[in-house]
């Protein structure tokens, strides 16, 4: 059981990842600060109003100079904010680079062992055999197809009636000894 309190757990949280995380809070602290700058900014144009109503034309103008004041830090809070939210764009962008990378490198080192298991002298054996493979067929398919030369056609005719004539041979002969046989059968 202690094995299980006393080892160090493995965090999936990058320097990265914290990083942004620290970005997007600094940026929603700048927005809170916006929003309690624009606030008091609208009291105190009211409050400017109120006082030239009253006749108190020295404050009311000392209330609009630090309204001009606090204008300006809300224009620098717009930048800053606008500067941390394109540095966390940047920081996760750089991060899918760096995985777009890592997994070029891999596709890279599977090509390579790729190409080591199959040699350039390998593919081109195969593609002599695969071509003298096509030779052969097409020689085949022109020999059976009848593309025969005259000589060759005439050699082919003159085997055919050779062996036509051994047939008839053959069948003349085998057909009177069976009549010798059915002869001999009936005589018997």
């Amino acid at each position: 059981m202690g094995n299980i309190f006393g080892r160090k757990r493995r965090t999936r949280v990058t320097e990265q990842d914290r990083a942004v995380l620290q970005l997007k809070q600094q940026r929603d602290k700048l927005k809170q600060y916006q929003k309690r700058i624009s606030l008091q900014l609208e009291k105190e144009r009211n409050l400017a109003k109120q006082l030239l109503k009253d006749g108190k034309k020295e404050k009311a103008l000392l209330l609009l100079k630090k309204k001009r004041y606090q204008d300006q830090l809300l224009d620098k809070t717009e930048n800053q904010i606008s500067n941390l939210e394109r540095m966390c764009q940047d920081i996760e962008f750089a991060q899918i680079e760096m995985k777009v990378i890592e997994g070029l490198k891999v596709g890279n080192d599977c090509l390579k062992s790729l190409h080591e298991a199959m040699s350039i002298e390998d593919v081109e054996r195969i593609m002599e055999e695969t071509q003298e493979a096509i030779q052969y067929q097409r020689e085949l398919d022109e020999m059976l197809a009848g593309s025969l030369t005259q000589e060759d056609d005439d050699a082919v005719l003159a085997e055919l009636e050779a062996l036509t004539q051994v047939s008839l041979n053959d069948i003349i002969f085998i057909s009177e000894r069976q009549r010798k046989k059915q002869k001999e059968m009936l005589a018997a």
